[in-house]
């Protein structure tokens, strides 16, 4: 991910105090996925995880692989040329702009996190695409993200956007709900956008075990969060105005995969789920 000089914020001027001691969502992701911007924390709890569920980095590489795949087929059979990545993380390979603008190069993407780390890291990304837009807000809260001037002026916001929620909505538990966050957004996209989420499940079935035993590591850890939700916990989530295209909320390997697949999946893999849908 990266952003334009142009989106500098407040928030991203002054120095911003990365805490070494407390594991980072962002990091820990980041550590899953084989990056190198994390600490010592941070693998902690990603070794913690593996050992209680050893397939645990490949369901984080099966999300990243779903960001590539729902953002190329929004490139090429939608038409969407502007995105909306609330709680993107650290920069890894295959970015959100790198997969669109290799598709449609006049691709607009603004990444939102108010992660510090992520923060400190979008100082050095900011002359990288002119393109792209770093925004430091709290995802959760829609209108600071909608409301940002620099977000409105960004995106033609009378013109379809797609927005990605992906492997962030099970970080949270609060007030509003997950629920009512998802529809603040979507009320405020125009017609024609698309909405691509990313969901932990309880499969609620032999695997559920394995979401449990992950669920409590990621909850009792340094990181602190990290629910597994049941198929109708996570379809709630879900604006009932919206078209979920084919086919619909399924495992994330299941969305569309690249090719015949060749072996069972571990699993780890059977509990998380996505989707994509358009907003009429």
């Amino acid at each position: 991910m990266a952003g334009t000089a142009r989106s500098a914020q407040p928030a991203t001027d002054g120095p911003v105090r990365v805490d070494r001691d407390k594991a980072s969502i962002a990091r820990v992701y980041n550590a899953t996925l084989g990056g190198k911007d994390n600490y010592a924390v941070d693998r902690e709890v990603f070794e913690r995880m593996r050992a209680v569920v050893p397939e645990v980095q490949q369901l984080a590489l099966d999300h990243r692989a779903f960001l590539i795949r729902a953002t190329r087929f929004l490139a090429t059979e939608t038409g969407i040329v502007q995105y909306l990545d609330c709680g993107s993380g650290l920069p890894t390979a295959e970015n959100t702009h790198e997969v669109a603008q290799r598709i449609a190069p006049s691709s607009k993407v603004v990444y939102v996190d108010n992660d510090p780390s992520v923060v400190a890291h979008s100082r050095a990304l900011l002359e990288e695409n002119e393109q792209t837009l770093f925004v430091p807000a709290d995802i959760f809260t829609p209108s600071e993200v909608i409301e940002d001037p620099s977000v409105r002026s960004f995106l033609k916001w009378d013109a379809p956007i797609a927005l990605f929620l992906l492997g962030v909505l099970h970080h949270y538990d609060g007030t509003p709900t997950p629920a009512e966050i998802v529809a603040e957004y979507v009320d405020a996209l125009p017609s024609g956008s698309y909405l691509a989420m990313t969901h932990f499940l309880d499969p609620e079935d032999d695997d559920s075990g394995v979401a449990r035993r992950i669920e409590n590591v990621m909850v009792n850890s340094p990181m602190g969060t990290g629910l597994f939700r049941t198929r109708a916990q996570i379809e709630a989530m879900i604006p009932p105005e919206l078209e979920i295209v084919d086919p619909g909320l399924v495992l994330l390997a299941d969305w569309w995969p690249d090719g015949p697949r060749l072996r069972a999946l571990d699993p780890a893999q059977r509990c998380a789920v996505g989707m994509v849908a358009r907003k009429p």
